[in-house]
């Protein structure tokens, strides 16, 4: 049993008005001067490696940039203790030193853990006959029992007190969670011993134990000073009992509040930003009047300790703040360089943030830093940043799947796993690694080539196969044979490098390794370029930067976990669900970029910002459920079950939480910042914020050497985007060369230009068309092009005579014209059952009709050409039924699946088609078709719904009253007028001339239709 040391403990503190390090480094000069020798001789413990390169740092601003031997400087944890798990890789120059070799295990791989945790509850479902949850699932729930049992061992607390743990009287879903927990007591050690492995919490509380009983044992004589801990982990806090008992050790700890009245004292809470340290002195067996100043004398300004003074009574417990009736406090001290803004938005937020930073670099060695726990507003600043050509990296990092590597592997493994669906498809073959073995400009115009002729529109058939089908088939319909073929041998390239993993994917079941060996190759070789001089791999191009490099090792660690032959879960894997299983390991890594941060300016997390030191910190995001965070349930136990177990309340994060947002409002300059709003929704700002408001109301007022007052900041920010004079904006008025003007039109393009001009312009002078969307829906446009064929297929087979069952002969054509649609769920549902009803109402009515009319023409196309004074002009049109009546007249025919023109619109010339087809008609202007007078012009409105069909019918008679010849005398004026009109030099296309008979036009965005309407922007907006 190691001996207890008889020196009372050396414990000091360095109070939060205090730059940690930098008081650290005065105190330690103080003590042991400059001499090297002596200071090589000093080991200082730091909680972490940030805070180990914090302190040189300071060491180097106090010797004024000389050099210097410094103390040995050693992290007890690679990473912050109050994450309540560190890493095992411990440092190792002073533990192997102190404590021989312990024959130690080896720390369990992450990776490896969490597939072993995942075989083990997929084993656990199935022994009781239960289906496992999905692999993603089952992964997630791996993690969180990881975490739990990382969290039980950070304790030292032992799951064998599980079983008598839950009585009675406790709701039977947390029985039946204490049930699940078993996996870690009667599974987990039998797993885990083999593997020759150890968890890596019990690693690190062997380690920390062992060196404090070597030194219990052996003390050391040199001088040891554990500074900053919160000693929130129990292997920590017994570490640093000894330290502060060793005959040279002292203990610092960071912004204990000495000058607490004892009744405050007495009644903290959890959520109190001294409760760690309270619960740490307790520890050690020491009182909180045993500790001492670091520093003898304090530099700090008045202003200084005032502030720390109102931070203290911003954080007194509730018991105490009937004490606020009699506070002293120098209101004007304590908020002179303090400073609060809110912010209505995010956007707002980050813009203002920039803006500060960026008036701190106008100051010659000035620093400043923005400490958030909002990653998202992080992103926002530094995006802000930017437009300054300032680059700054957010220190706590990038997740991976946000990184372009990790991007590239998320999406090439959804890419397959959607059967090659065309935003799937497209979002690898367009980003920026993909290369294909091509030079990248080459791969980049053939899929741009794939996209405008194959992707665009319905979606292709599944696969790579799919893609190779619809390429033939349009093979057989375009008119652009060269390019497409060269398509199809392009593609054929590029399906050779996907269809290995396709293949894989295809299979129900695969092992893990399989699958991340085939997806890892795929990827390689679609990143694979050449630069028209050498080759360049696909390995050197997706595995580059710091991204790359985490990527690769992520792949690495997957690998070297998967090769397991004992995971039975993972060597059955369902193939679909690989995709989602790899964004869920790929979620909890983080990548932080080795170089390029700014010198002088700095994003921290509040870890992160532990010990930092700059002249300017602004705290953000200061709103409930964000700082400080919410704590999160625990999903294993209640907190009555937490409390019997021993371990510690949710409530300690928040006390964690707001030690940091202590220590950093303590720095010389500090502004507070939230944003009112989230997304449109009323945002709750921090409760410390609401203390402060109660406390010190006007402090938005003070100033920190530029104007506080938000709303300049705001106005600030809103004037970089904001034209410095109001400007009005005119719509378009484009005047082509007369040389560059449409002279040949379609009938249904004429009613076009006299609505919208412009989309005249942009479609044919410019030569703009519009794509139709990325794996769509088929739309009204496509209901019609689909009832068309079917009906011209029908009248083509049986012109002149129906079949003995006509109806089961037309729904037999619409089905072949459907087939490739009848797998969307609106055209099964709706559009088919509603083509079976046309088909009925058709072939009623041809019965009907054919008893005294002759079809003479379906989907016939003609010309007309006109000689006008401004040039030929050709008018085109593709009528969709043409019949002979019984007087020789002719009757024409266009069926409508959406709304039909009134005969109001017919008649005033608003809808020309009908009436232009038949000036067509009496020119003899139709392929095949004799001239002649037509008597007829009819809308066929096939709907299929509760009204099947409606026929609208311009013709002369008593009833319509309708001049057939006038209304196509009228069309052939209107004609000539509009051609003649703009073969005026001075005539514009106009953009939506007549918006309140027109809906939003198919080029409004490029004529920037909303902007122009508002006629608006500048200083008033």
């Amino acid at each position: 049993m190691p001996r207890r040391l008889k020196k009372p403990p050396e414990l000091y503190t360095l109070p939060a008005q205090t730059s940690f390090v930098d008081g650290l480094v005065q105190g330690i000069r103080a003590r042991f001067g400059d001499d090297p020798l002596t200071l090589s001789d000093v080991l200082i413990l730091l909680p972490n490696r940030r805070a180990v390169r914090s302190l040189r740092d300071a060491f180097l601003r106090q010797a004024g940039g000389k050099s210097m031997l410094l103390p040995r400087i050693e992290p007890i944890g690679d990473v912050d203790e109050d994450e309540l798990f560190l890493s095992g890789n411990l440092p190792q120059a002073t533990w192997d030193k102190d404590l021989g070799d312990q024959n130690l295990a080896p720390p369990i791989p992450a990776f490896m853990r969490q597939m072993l945790l995942m075989d083990i509850i997929e084993r656990w479902y199935r022994g009781r006959h239960e289906t496992p949850p999905e692999s993603a699932q089952c992964a997630i729930l791996a993690g969180a029992l990881g975490q739990f049992l990382d969290h039980v061992q950070t304790e030292q607390l032992t799951f064998r007190d599980l079983e008598d743990l839950v009585p009675a009287d406790y709701a039977s879903h947390w029985q039946q969670t204490l049930d699940f927990l078993k996996i870690l007591t009667k599974h987990w050690p039998d797993i885990l011993a083999p593997t020759g492995f150890c968890d890596v919490a019990e690693r690190r509380n062997i380690l920390l134990s062992g060196l404090r009983d070597k030194w219990l044992e052996n003390p050391p004589l040199h001088p040891i000073i554990a500074a900053g801990s919160t000693g929130s982990i129990p292997a920590t806090s017994k570490l640093l009992e000894v330290v502060s008992r060793l005959p040279q050790g002292m203990v610092v700890l960071p912004g204990l509040d000495l000058t607490m009245d004892g009744e405050s004292w007495d009644v903290l809470q959890d959520t109190h930003p001294q409760a760690t340290m309270k619960h740490l002195l307790s520890a050690i067996g020491a009182n909180r009047d045993e500790v001492g100043n670091w520093l003898q004398e304090t530099s700090a300004s008045p202003d200084r300790l005032a502030r720390n003074h109102l931070l203290q009574e911003v954080m007194r417990p509730a018991e105490t703040t009937d004490h606020w009736r009699t506070l002293d406090l120098d209101l004007d001290a304590a908020t002179r360089g303090f400073v609060r803004l809110d912010a209505p938005g995010p956007r707002e937020e980050a813009g203002m943030i920039a803006l500060m930073l960026r008036e701190v670099l106008e100051s010659e060695g000035k620093t400043a830093a923005l400490v958030t726990p909002d990653r998202q507003l992080a992103r926002r600043v530094a995006g802000e940043l930017k437009r300054w050509d300032i680059m700054i990296d957010d220190s706590a990092g990038t997740p991976l799947f946000n990184v372009s590597a990790g991007v590239y592997l998320r999406l090439t493994a959804q890419m397959v796993g959607e059967n090659l669906a065309p935003v799937a498809l497209l979002s690898v073959l367009k980003h920026p690694l993909s290369a294909g073995g091509q030079p990248v400009g080459d791969f980049r115009k053939m899929v741009r080539l794939l996209e405008e002729t194959i992707l665009r529109g319905p979606r292709p058939s599944a696969g790579c196969a799919g893609i190779t089908n619809a390429i033939n088939a349009a093979l057989k319909k375009s008119k652009h044979q060269a390019d497409l073929r060269t398509l199809k041998d392009w593609w054929q390239g590029v399906s050779d490098l996907i269809t290995p993993f396709e293949e894989i994917m295809q299979q129900s079941e695969a092992s893990f390794e399989d699958l991340l060996i085939g997806h890892v190759e795929m990827a390689e070789r679609l990143c694979a370029s050449n630069d028209r001089t050498h080759d360049i791999s696909g390995a050197e191009r997706l595995w580059q930067g710091d991204g790359g490099e985490a990527a690769a090792k992520l792949i690495e660690d997957l690998h070297q976990a998967a090769q397991s032959k004992d995971m039975v879960a993972l060597q059955r894997l369902k193939s679909e669900n690989y995709p989602a299983l790899l964004e869920v390991f790929m979620g909890g890594i983080t990548v932080r970029p080795k170089y390029g941060q700014h010198p002088r300016l700095n994003i921290w997390g509040p870890l992160e910002a532990r010990l930092q030191h700059a002249d300017l910190v602004i705290l953000a995001s200061l709103n409930e459920d964000s700082w400080p965070m919410a704590p999160a349930p625990d999903p294993w136990m209640s907190r009555p079950m937490r409390k019997d177990f021993g371990l510690p309340s949710l409530e300690q994060k928040i006390g964690l939480s707001a030690h940091d947002f202590i220590q950093a409002a303590a720095a010389p300059q500090v502004v507070l910042t939230r944003s009112e709003k989230m997304d449109g929704t009323p945002t709750v700002k921090s409760r410390w914020l609401s203390r402060m408001d109660a406390i010190a109301p006007e402090i938005s007022h003070n100033e920190i050497n530029w104007p506080s007052d938000g709303v300049q900041w705001l106005n600030w920010f809103r004037a970089l985007d904001r034209p410095a004079e109001k400007v009005t904006i005119e719509p378009p008025r484009p005047t082509p060369p007369l040389a560059s003007r449409p002279r040949a039109l379609s009938v249904t393009r004429i009613q076009k230009w006299m609505q919208d001009p412009y989309s005249i312009y942009a479609r044919y002078v410019l030569n703009f068309k519009v794509l139709d969307p990325l794996d769509a829906d088929p739309g009204a446009a496509d209901k019609g092009t689909i009832i068309h064929e079917a009906l011209e297929g029908f009248m083509g087979a049986y012109p002149d005579h129906l079949p003995e069952d006509a109806v089961g002969e037309l729904i037999k054509i619409g089905r072949g014209k459907f087939e490739a649609y009848l797998d969307r769920p609106t055209v099964r549902a709706f559009w088919w059952p509603r083509f079976i009803h046309v088909a009925e109402w058709f072939v009623a009515e041809e019965k009907t009709r054919r008893q005294t009319s002759t079809t003479v023409g379906t989907e016939i196309e003609g010309q007309q050409v006109f000689d006008l004074p401004g040039g030929a002009f050709t008018l085109r049109a593709k009528a969709d039924r043409i019949d002979l009546l019984g007087d020789g007249s002719y009757s024409i025919i266009d069926y409508k699946t959406g709304q039909s023109p009134t005969m109001r619109a017919v008649y005033a010339g608003y809808a020309p088609q009908l009436p232009l087809e038949g000036l067509m008609v009496q020119g003899g202007n139709f392929k095949n078709l004799k001239p002649g007078a037509v008597s007829d012009l009819s809308y066929w409105q096939l709907k299929g719904g509760e009204n099947v069909a409606k026929i609208t019918s311009f013709s002369l008679s008593a009833r319509t009253k309708v001049d057939v010849g006038q209304v196509i005398k009228g069309s052939y004026e209107g004609l000539v007028r509009l051609v003649t009109t703009f073969d005026l030099r001075d005539t514009p296309y106009l953009n939506n001339p007549r918006p309140d008979n027109l809906g939003y036009g198919e080029y409004d965005h490029l004529a920037r239709t909303k902007e122009w309407q508002g006629n608006n922007l500048g200083e008033d907006e």
